[in-house]
């Protein structure tokens, strides 16, 4: 039997209160910094889908009606069992991403963060929006809302951030009395186990019975069966635009059902001839590169006024030139590691091949470093006449998830707005510029969930919503929204006296009834 380094099981699934090893070869993560070495191994269960959706139903009376003071003891439990692990689950998650060892910190830092948040109190906080509130109707009658869990909450987890992103849903989630089915991305199994066994470890050692949390591994034919069962009551994904298309076709006959998508981004920045050029520079290189150019909100399209075009362009090429590449666990300072996968970084080199001959004209080349052999790529930057919806050239409305961001250039704030709009997603934008107001023209016009001045489209407040529209979510906003979708509200009306209406053309006797 086999454990990974920092895990308490052999690779496994969680159903109920049993650990059950899986291990084989269906699903292999590796080291995307070192290729051949594996990480985590093991075989898919789809049967276990069913088991652990029917744990999870079993959990759920008792945890729903369970006091919110326990629930709450046990996400305190799990954030003091999350600052413990840390050190082993930012080590995980530099082994399964290759993201750069600061970032792999950062993550592992957010997972206990995200029980103050959740659990914040206050009239800008979610809980308060999911207080019970009451007001009188008039005589003797009261009006009441309250809010109850969803039921099963079927998790499916991304590998760009494998333990933040699910933590957000996990978290809220358990708190509204929910119970989890959670399936993590197959390019990180390990930190998803790794996340799963911080909740159990808090959930027992709270003497809560098993089945609130549930872990089963899997590609894409176990997320299939997972978000059509029958017994789910709820869908929470994180991922791309055409998996989460698949999502909502799959789930059309089922209307009562929550379904949460939080997908990808083709995020426009704008700089305008009045901004702090050396600022726009730094926020924009930062937002197109960091995370290896995997983030949902990563800057995917720079839109820069003519007047600046000659200073901005020049400093980019170079910021982004000058980016440290390498191994994740150097000891110098590296910005960021390589890709994902063979696939994601083959994907990259092919729309920079393509947008070139479309007429794109690449000022940066990406191509693989000599002498690393992980999936390490440079940086892209291809200049477009524009950018628009419905056409097939290199100004396309297309997200590249990796380190590439196309450019154009505009002659006004008009067009600049237009060109950052030119776009089916909505997640993230921003502008740099002096005057307020084309800050306040830009925080109206642009069609995004989050809109930036100054700064960059990367690096969201967990104390702020998070989510987009169009081909990036349906509007149900994570971050610290993320309680409004893990319960729905019941209406309620109170007569607290017998005196019933009676209606014009009603006529009722007590004698009636005795």
């Amino acid at each position: 039997m086999s454990v990974v380094n920092g895990l308490s099981h052999s690779p496994s699934n969680l159903i109920g209160d049993r650990w059950e090893s899986i291990e084989g070869s269906d699903i292999v993560s590796h080291n995307p910094a070192h290729p051949s070495k594996v990480v985590w191994s093991g075989r898919e269960v789809p049967g276990d889908v069913d088991r652990a959706v029917s744990a999870a139903r079993a959990a759920l009376p008792a945890w729903s009606r369970a006091p919110v003071g326990t629930r709450v003891g046990v996400l305190r439990r799990f954030q003091e069992i999350a600052k413990a692990r840390k050190d082993a689950l930012d080590d995980l998650i530099c082994e399964e991403t290759g993201k750069a060892m600061w970032e792999s910190t950062a993550e592992a830092g957010l997972i206990s963060g995200k029980v103050d948040i959740t659990l914040e109190e206050g009239p800008r906080s979610g809980r308060h929006r999911v207080d019970t509130f009451e007001f009188d109707l008039g005589g003797s009658k009261t009006a009441r809302c309250h809010f109850k869990p969803h039921g099963v909450m079927a998790v499916v987890g991304p590998y760009n951030f494998p333990a933040h992103l699910p933590n957000g849903h996990i978290v809220p989630s358990l708190l509204m009395g929910n119970t989890v089915v959670f399936k993590p991305s197959d390019k990180a199994p390990g930190v998803g186990q790794m996340l799963i066994e911080m909740f159990d470890e808090a959930l027992s050692g709270e003497g809560i019975p098993p089945g609130v949390v549930n872990l089963v591994h899997g590609r894409a034919d176990v997320a299939s069966r997972l978000v059509t069962h029958d017994g789910v009551d709820g869908i929470l994904f994180t991922g791309s635009w055409p998996v989460g298309r698949k999502i909502l076709e799959a789930n059309l006959e089922r209307p009562g059902r929550i379904v949460a998508l939080e997908m990808g981004g083709n995020n426009p920045a704008v700089v305008m001839p009045d901004a702090d050029l050396y600022q726009a520079v730094v926020e924009v290189v930062r937002c197109a590169f960091n995370t290896t150019g995997q983030r949902c909100t990563s800057t995917r399209r720079l839109i820069v006024h003519e007047a600046v075009a000659d200073r901005v362009l020049p400093a980019v090429v170079k910021a982004a030139s000058s980016l440290v590449i390498g191994d994740p666990r150097s000891g110098d300072p590296v910005f960021m590691g390589p890709i994902i996968s063979q696939q994601a970084r083959d994907a990259v080199f092919d729309a920079q091949r393509r947008f070139a001959r479309q007429g794109g004209r690449v000022i940066l080349e990406s191509t693989p470093i000599p002498g690393l052999d992980g999936w390490y790529l440079t940086p892209s930057v291809i200049v477009v006449d524009r950018f628009a919806i419905g056409v097939d050239d290199c100004g396309c409305d297309e997200e590249v998830f990796g380190p590439m961001l196309r450019v154009c250039v505009v002659k006004s704030l008009d067009e600049a707005i237009e060109q950052a709009n030119a776009t089916r997603y909505g997640l993230a934008a921003s502008i740099f510029t002096a005057d307020p107001g084309a800050q306040e023209r830009f925080l109206a016009e642009a069609r995004a969930g989050c809109v930036n001045i100054n700064c960059g489209t990367a690096g969201a407040s967990s104390k702020l919503p998070f989510g987009g529209l169009g081909f990036s979510g349906n509007h149900r906003p994570a971050g610290a929204f993320s309680l409004d979708y893990c319960a729905y509200p019941v209406a309620t009306m109170i007569e607290g006296s017998d005196a019933a209406t009676l209606a014009q053309g009603m006529r009722v006797d007590r004698s009636w009834v005795g």
